[in-house]
């Protein structure tokens, strides 16, 4: 299958986010002129469903939009919590309204304010403005499972979340569309679960587990996507030299996750976390721009529709 042109596909990204909208033209243009083709644009919550498609109507030709629901919900609020099945009901018939235009099934949600719930509530450290830290601590995830302790607690809570993912993945089963997926603290049981339910298009969005637990999802097909935030040190470089590049994905996270802490981050620094790929695997970032793309085809086919 040919790449978009050598150009680059966002497969992760808040094109959205409330960072954007005092001058989302500007992104935009700069977005162009970085080669960036698509932006696969996910969502936070279903009240932002109706933007993302608004703004996929405003730019069709690069903008497609992802919609789901994510494990953990109260975001932007100090009380959140695990995502009961409830959560879920009020999207329920935005997936079919909007089924033709969606590219994958897939959510995400600001965490900087997950991150002041754990230093406020359970550390007892003062908060500050969350203008202060917006681009620091803020990361966006999407569909799957948070079993991170201070949000799933007891065996209930992570019954549940199982339940809201696994109700997900059947929505995507039916519409016969990708997943993007978001795991913390649970990535073995995540892959098992997509494996259990039949699902064959999966994409890992800044996956943090073990390479072991990876080369799990490699097996079953599954692509796992970076930000430009891998550029910041080596962390990473050992799971991505492991994951062949036919399974790697390239996202930017924006307005998070970017190469500097305290800087928004654009779609434009796509390219950043490109050529950190072909520096940790020993090839040319054409060649990482040619198989990503490709990758994020045979993912998301839907987004061929904006070449």
């Amino acid at each position: 299958m040919a790449s978009m042109d050598g150009g680059f596909v966002d497969c992760h990204c808040h094109i959205t986010a409330c960072e954007f909208a005092e001058d989302l033209e500007d992104v935009i243009k700069r977005t162009r002129e970085a080669g960036v083709k698509t932006l696969i644009s996910v969502t936070e919550e279903p009240s932002e469903f109706e933007r993302v498609i608004q703004l996929f109507k405003s730019y069709p030709d690069l903008v497609a939009p992802c919609f789901g629901i994510h494990p953990v919900q109260g975001c932007g609020s100090h009380d959140q919590r695990s995502v009961k099945i409830q959560d879920l009901e009020p999207a329920l018939p935005l997936f079919q309204k909007y089924r033709d235009d969606i590219v994958a099934v897939g959510e995400n949600m600001r965490t900087y304010e997950s991150w002041w719930f754990l230093l406020t509530r359970v550390f007892n450290i003062p908060r500050l403005p969350s203008a202060h830290l917006r681009f620091v601590l803020r990361d966006n995830s999407m569909i799957g499972l948070d079993y991170t302790p201070w949000y799933a607690p007891t065996s209930q809570e992570r019954e549940e979340q199982l339940t809201v993912f696994t109700k997900q993945l059947q929505i995507s089963k039916d519409l016969d569309l990708p997943v993007n997926i978001h795991s913390r603290s649970a990535a073995k049981v995540t892959i098992a679960t997509l494996k259990e339910q039949g699902i064959t298009c999966a994409l890992l969005h800044n996956f943090a587990g073990k390479p072991s637990v990876a080369m799990e999802g490699v097996q079953a097909g599954y692509f796992f996507s970076f930000p430009p935030a891998v550029c910041r040190n080596d962390q990473k470089a050992k799971l991505i030299k492991q994951i062949p590049l036919e399974h790697i994905c390239l996202e930017t996270d924006s307005p998070a996750l970017g190469p500097e802490k305290h800087v928004r981050n654009e779609p434009k620094n796509i390219s950043l976390v490109c050529e950190y790929i072909a520096h940790v695997k020993g090839i040319t970032p054409q060649m990482v721009i040619h198989a990503t793309s490709d990758n994020a085809l045979r993912l998301f086919p839907k987004i061929k529709r904006l070449e």
